[in-house]
Formats: C-alpha cells, structure tokens, sequence
C-alpha cells in the first residue's frame, strides 16, 4: 500500500508537503503541484525521505529571515548533493594509505623547492566532510553576489506576482521576501555538493578551500584512476604530491591566500545586477512552478555582462591562479620523476584543471566565476625557466611579494622575464639613487633663473672647441 494516499477526501491524511503547502497559500493549491515544486527543489521523490525533510523545510519557511541568502538552506542542499549515490565513511584503511601517501609526499618535495614542510597532519575526507570543512570559504566567496541576486529575485518576484496572490499569500510575506535568497541558497548548495564528488583534494581548484588542512578525498581519487592502466598506489601518491605541494605554497607564502580571495572578493563585490534583465526573465516566470525560477537560475541569466573593470579583475585573477597551478605543475613533475605514470597523470590534471568539470562549470554559471588557470602550459614553462635560470632558491624568492609575481607579459615570453626585470630594477636603482641623494642634500637649490656656476663661462685662452687657439688678444 502507498505511504502517500489520494487526498480526495477529510478522513484521508494528506501528504506532508501538500498539507505544509496548503498552510502556505491559504488553502488554495490550485495549479500547483507539490511532486514538482519537490522535483524543482532538487528534493526527494520518495515519499517516505519527503515526510523525513518535512519539519525542516516547514521550519526554514516560517523562521525569520537570516538574511538575503539562506545559508542554512545552501549548507543542507549541499550535505544531500555530496550524500547522493552514497557517502560511506572514510575507512582506517583509506585514512592509512591517505597519511602514508602525504608523509611520502612532503618527501619527495623537500629536494625540489625551497619552502620548508607543514607540520600539518594528512587526512582522509568523505564527500559530506569535504562540505563543511570548505562551507564557510564559499560562503565568504559568493556572499556579496549572492546578496545582490537574491535581492533582485524577491524584488522581482514580488512586483511580477498578481495581486490576487499576493493577497492569498496573507502572512506568508516573509516567505515571499525570501524566497529569491532561499533558491539561490539551494542551487549554491547543490553546486557545492556536486563538486564534493569531484574534487580529490582540499586545494583542488587552486585556491584553500579549508585553511590548514591538507587533505585527500579517497572515493574521488579512485573515481579519478578509473579506466587508467595505473595503480592505485601511483594515482594516490601522484595526487598526494600535488596537495602537499599546494599547502605548502598557501602555508609558507602568508599573503598568497589573502591576495587569492581578496581578488575573488573584490570581482564580486564589483558585480551589479541588470534590475532589467531581472524584470524581463520574471515575466516569465512562473511563481506556482519554481522548477521555471530553477531553470533561470542554473543557466546563470541573471549575471550581468562583465565591464572592462571586470574584465581586468579577471585577467589579475586567471593570472594568479595560473601561477599557482603552474608552480605546482612544475614541482610535482619534479617530484615524481621517479614514478613511470608521471607524465601521463601530469597530463591529465591539466587538461582536468584547463576545462573544468561539469560541477565547476555549474558553479560558475551561479556567481560568473570560473576558476580555472587558463595558462596553466605556459605558468608552468615559466617555473621551468627561472629554475634554470636564478635555480630552486632563486625561483620560488618570487613569492616573496605580490608585486614581483610575474605578469601575462611574462606568460607570453618567459625567456625574457628575467631581462624585463632586470630592466625594472635598473630603473627602481636609478630612482632610489636620486631619492636618496635628494634626500641627503646633495642637490642644491638655485635661485629661479639662475644658471649653474660657469655654465657659460670660458678660459679667455681656451678656444671654443677647447683647443686652446682662442680668438682674443694675447
């Protein structure tokens, strides 16, 4: 017999979500369906999960508003994202092999760079321990769009809905107000948790997603050997090697994330929402089918078209990021030039990192972020060159200030990066040389006007060509 019966009569119980929703709209379901309000949420189809999630979702509709955005909503739809197909726990097996990989790891790096190791403990991440380690990173990441997307939904929302419904919806107005925060809450969540299932580390896009942790996710590193004719053993410790060498660039370069996040801050704080491109979609939404808001909202059309501002805060950032998968790329090569599979595992992190994954492209759909180094080839050629050029010590003094990292300039000619920095210096010389001796009083000052002493002065007895044959008497 069906947990869910017929609702055609009083003495028949209704399901929880139709019974949750008929609260909601004042009695009238009229054109409204909850299996697909459910389907559009991204929540479960089985009746017996939906009576599970019911109290939750009644709660997160009735409670007062958190602000713009439902983070609480974004955190759950996340954790059910990463638990889809299954999330079993971390094994003592998999912990083990996961800490032995990573010690390994940092050894093999010692010879290769001249940053010291972490004293951070390797671990081992299910998909739902990766989301809350990362949660409050993305948070911090896509808060300023997401506030700004949300405000413009409900705005748009509630001046596009008839007034008759408006009227229907009664006390309901805060579920209204918050309805724009509370989807995008939910589609940032299930971008989050889908890339739970993608992601094999915790600096696997290149930024740290969870601060002093080095990590490996162990289902994901097996999905990633899959179909590949290399061992287990290579495909962990390959990657292993590629975490430890992130963390220990974020760790021992103390403005590098500071100088990362800030620049992804920075681009989304400088977005602005087209209010007319927002009103125009809603026209088209319907508000008894948010499977039609869902739509709008994965397909990212309400992001604006980027400025040239825009455009160049990008430009900094892919540079950045390209210089840190590039560096990584470089020293991991390095590393494991021991193992035969290196080269091709190499490879195939980079055309992994330069494409992106469905989940990463669903993220950047959401907040119009892609966070991929385009110029991974061409950071990583650079690396190559400064080592042989200034060697290990030389290279990696390069991070020692933002303003020393290389430019697109640099990415397009690697072989002259050293000559246009030498150039640079010259200059900077030549001007703290003049600064200084200013500074010093070694410049006196003369009256307006006035010549130097002897400027045109001339030895009576000295030609004008300093030959000594002058043209007066003798």
């Amino acid at each position: 017999m069906s947990s869910n019966p017929s609702n055609n009569d009083d003495d028949t119980p209704k399901d929880p979500l139709s019974e949750m929703l008929e609260r909601l709209m004042g009695g009238n379901m009229q054109g409204m369906d909850p299996q697909e309000i459910a389907k559009a949420a991204g929540l479960p189809s089985d009746p017996q999960a939906m009576a599970m999630m019911m109290q939750q979702v009644q709660a997160m509709f009735s409670a007062q508003s958190e602000g713009p955005v439902n983070w609480t909503l974004a955190h759950d739809q996340a954790r059910r994202a990463a638990s889809a197909g299954g999330d079993p726990s971390v094994s003592s097996t998999q912990q083990r092999e996961v800490d032995e990989a990573l010690r390994l790891a940092e050894m093999w790096l010692d010879p290769v760079t001249d940053f010291p190791a972490t004293a951070l403990l390797g671990k081992a991440w299910s998909h739902a321990e990766w989301v809350e380690a990362t949660m409050p990173t993305w948070k911090r990441l896509t808060e300023p769009v997401a506030t700004s997307i949300a405000l413009a939904l409900s705005n748009a929302i509630t001046e596009q809905m008839p007034e008759e419904m408006k009227t229907m919806m009664g006390g309901a107005a805060s579920m209204l107000q918050n309805m724009g925060g509370a989807m995008f809450g939910m589609q940032l969540g299930q971008a989050v948790g889908a890339l739970s299932r993608d992601v094999v580390s915790s600096t696997d896009i290149g930024i740290p997603l969870a601060e002093n942790s080095m990590a490996l996710l162990p289902a994901n590193v097996a999905a990633f050997g899959e179909g590949l004719d290399i061992s287990d053993y290579d495909v962990r410790l390959f990657l292993a090697v590629r975490e430890a060498a992130h963390v220990r660039l974020f760790t021992q370069v103390p403005w590098l994330t500071g100088h990362l996040l800030g620049a992804i801050e920075s681009y989304a704080r400088g977005i602005h929402i087209d209010m007319s491109k927002i009103e125009e979609v809603a026209r088209d939404i319907d508000p008894s089918n948010p499977e039609s808001l869902q739509s709008a909202l994965s397909e990212g059309v309400f992001m604006p078209e980027r400025t040239p501002a825009q455009e160049a805060a990008l430009a900094r950032l892919e540079t950045t990021l390209a210089l840190v998968e590039g560096w990584v790329d470089e020293l991991t090569a390095a590393a494991t030039a021991k193992l035969e599979s290196s080269g091709a595992l190499r490879e195939m992190v980079r055309r992994r990192r330069a494409t992106g994954g469905p989940a990463e492209n669903a993220f950047a759909s959401l907040v119009g972020l892609e966070l991929r180094p385009r110029r991974l080839r061409d950071a990583a050629v650079l690396w190559e060159q400064l080592r042989q050029e200034r060697g290990i010590a030389g290279r990696d003094a390069i991070w020692q200030h933002p303003d020393l990292l290389p430019t697109p300039e640099d990415l397009d000619d690697p072989a002259g990066f050293s000559a246009r920095r030498q150039l640079a210096e010259s200059d900077d010389a030549d001007v703290d040389a003049a600064l200084a001796k200013l500074l010093d009083g070694g410049f006196e000052e003369r009256p307006s006007g006035e010549e130097p002493a002897g400027a045109d002065e001339q030895d009576p007895e000295e030609g004008p060509d300093g030959s000594g044959e002058g043209s007066g008497p003798r």
